[in-house]
């Protein structure tokens, strides 16, 4: 029997009409281990990695793992009511989040939900998770400073629209203090901020919630909150979760602040779940791609170039060390990614240096390109007037003449020092920063005893918001300490110290 060529044709096309049946059949797996947050399926062979699952009783689950008999999914619920030979259904669909303006004001999970008894978020868009970060040719140069409101930090470690700069140090020595000043400081500034809680306790994300409603600054930030008590997927997705919502913003043309508290516990969730799947344990037992995980987070950082709209993300990520040792496995990996470095030390905290930022240690590999020529010329030699200064007390322990010159540094360091103290939650503008730093540098604080020098910085901000409201406003609008502009304050500081000194005579 031989078969024409229009039954051939037939043939084919019947079976091309029913290959797509096939295909889809692919869609759907069975559940052949399940335990510790973690399943196996078999059978989804058209599996996509980070792609979302649906178990039975509304579970969702992430693919982590792309074996050749099966994949592994870390599930992002509750894994009691999913047993063996379970049917599980791909659904097309990386993890994905809300975003967009609808965002801002709220404290949301890692998935994008609410979770402030708001009611539901509207927002008509979602974008995935993941993202290749901005190309080398998207970006463009960090050339505009972003504030965080304390002077150690804007005067010697700047940070720019688009760095990443990381806040390091043991803890409760103050990393989430810096944080949240820094999104203070952003009021009023056109710059939306985003903190993600990462393996934090419910308690203490509320209560900078709180902190944040009290200041104002809840109206232009978002909270992502995956706290200790969630599963290690949520904390694991949670820090990709707000820079998607921070990208939306970025490409708006708007900029963007994010603040990741804090890899350590980011590093540890994602290190449970990949033993749980069996990856191999590399240093520290840690898996190998955890530089990788981290990486491919803070590139996403970004300053745009302007024909994508100039937006930035700027990141702080905060890591946890262990005994002040920034050596270790993991706050290695974060420095290498970053461009510098804020460390704050423990001897400092608990001798009442606060923010306790340890200068020599603490780096911006951005520099003065990220400052107001204004803060570039008051700050320019405070980093070696405090290097020398410590150096110098050093040393003054094994002898007791100093000359003239070495008591000066030590004098002058010290005062330095306490003008440097800032407490929380209280940011200044960048003209306030000026002048206080001008005064140092100009030997107004010389005749000021050390204990006193908060009451003279704090007294002579007054006099200036009062008496020099408009050199004020001049310094902060034009970022630039011009000669006549100096010569006036100059002026007005000699008549605020002789004031000063008249109402402590008295």
């Amino acid at each position: 029997m031989e078969l024409r060529p229009e039954e051939i044709s037939a043939l084919i096309k019947e079976q091309i009409k029913h290959y797509h049946d096939k295909i889809e059949s692919n869609d759907v797996g069975t559940v052949i281990r399940v335990g510790d947050g973690i399943a196996l399926i078999q059978g989804l062979d058209r599996a996509m990695s980070s792609e979302l699952l649906l178990f039975p009783g509304d579970v969702y689950g992430m693919i982590l793992n792309l074996e050749e008999s099966h994949v592994a999914a870390v599930l992002l619920g509750n894994d009691t009511g999913i047993k063996e030979g379970d049917e599980v259904k791909r659904t097309g669909r990386i993890v994905e989040v809300p975003v967009g303006d609808g965002m801002l004001g709220r404290v949301v999970n890692a998935l994008g939900q609410a979770i402030d008894g708001k009611g539901e978020i509207i927002s008509t868009k979602t974008r995935p998770i993941e993202r290749v970060a901005p190309g080398v040719m998207t970006r463009k140069g960090v050339h505009q400073p972003l504030m965080t409101g304390l002077k150690i930090i804007d005067s010697m470690i700047p940070i720019g629209k688009g760095q990443r700069e990381l806040i390091i140090g043991d803890r409760q020595t103050g990393k989430t203090a810096i944080a949240v000043d820094a999104i203070l400081n952003q009021k009023g500034q056109n710059v939306n901020c985003i903190y993600v809680a990462i393996g934090q306790k419910a308690s203490t994300v509320a209560q900078i919630v709180e902190k944040l409603r009290q200041h104002g600054a809840m109206e232009y930030t978002t909270i992502v909150a995956a706290t200790a008590s969630e599963l290690a997927p949520l904390q694991f997705i949670a820090p990709y979760a707000g820079c998607t919502i921070g990208e939306e913003w970025m490409e708006q043309g708007k900029d963007v602040l994010i603040v990741y508290d804090d890899l350590s516990k980011h590093a540890v969730a994602y290190r449970t779940m990949s033993l749980l799947i069996r990856r191999p344990p590399g240093r520290e037992a840690y898996p190998g791609d955890v530089f990788y995980l981290h990486s491919r987070l803070l590139e996403r950082a970004a300053k745009l170039n302007d024909e994508l709209g100039a937006g930035s993300i700027t990141a702080l990520p905060i890591i946890e060390t262990q005994a002040g040792d920034i050596s270790a496995y993991i706050p290695t990996n974060v420095i290498s990614i970053t461009d510098g470095q804020i460390f704050l030390q423990t001897e400092l905290f608990n001798s009442g240096v606060r923010p306790a930022v340890d200068s020599g240690l603490s780096v911006s590999r951005v520099g003065s390109a990220a400052q107001t020529k204004a803060m570039k010329k008051v700050s320019g030699s405070l980093k070696l007037d405090l290097a020398q200064y410590h150096e110098l007390l050093a040393f003054t322990q094994f002898g007791s003449d100093l000359d003239a010159t070495t008591k000066a540094s030590i004098d002058h360091g010290a005062r330095l020092t306490e003008l440097l103290k800032q407490g929380q939650y209280s940011p200044l503008s960048m003209a306030y920063q000026v002048l206080s730093l001008y005064a140092a540098k100009n030997g107004f604080l010389k005749e000021v005893a050390v204990e006193n020098v908060k009451v003279f910085e704090e007294q002579m901000h007054k006099f200036f918001k009062t008496e020099h409201s408009n050199l004020v406003n001049e310094l902060e609008k034009s970022g630039v300490l011009t000669e006549e502009l100096e010569t006036n304050i100059q002026n007005a500081m000699k008549v605020f110290l002789e004031q000063y000194h008249l109402m402590n005579e008295a």
